[in-house]
């Protein structure tokens, strides 16, 4: 028995965050175009749910679905920005995303 109300569930998705070379203002410029047409691609087929950065252009922040670590940072190894040294360090931790709609939530939250 879950102790989540009934049109609440808790999706397990995988909160990425990768952080950004300390010249990554400039030089993620030329890669930008690709780099966010990559993370429309992906949250067009419901890999990644949500996709941004903090304006200080310290670290981006991606909610993917994936069923483990690893291939949560395998997912967002292939971005222009990883090879192309404007993040310089991708981690991911196991997050909780609440949703409506009931189901077998985990009653993490």
């Amino acid at each position: 028995m879950s102790d989540l109300p009934s049109d609440i569930s808790i999706e397990p998705v995988w909160l990425v965050e990768a952080t950004y070379a300390p010249d990554a203002a400039e030089t993620r410029i030329p890669f930008r175009a690709e780099h966010l047409a990559g993370i429309e691609s992906r949250k067009a087929a419901g890999t990644y749910i949500e996709a941004g950065a903090y304006m200080d252009v310290s670290s981006s922040v991606i909610l993917v679905r994936a069923a483990d670590e690893a291939q949560a940072i395998a997912t967002v190894s292939d971005d222009v920005y990883l090879r192309n040294g404007i993040w310089v360090e991708v981690r991911a931790r196991r997050f909780g995303r609440v949703t409506s709609g009931g189901g077998s939530g985990t009653g993490v939250g």
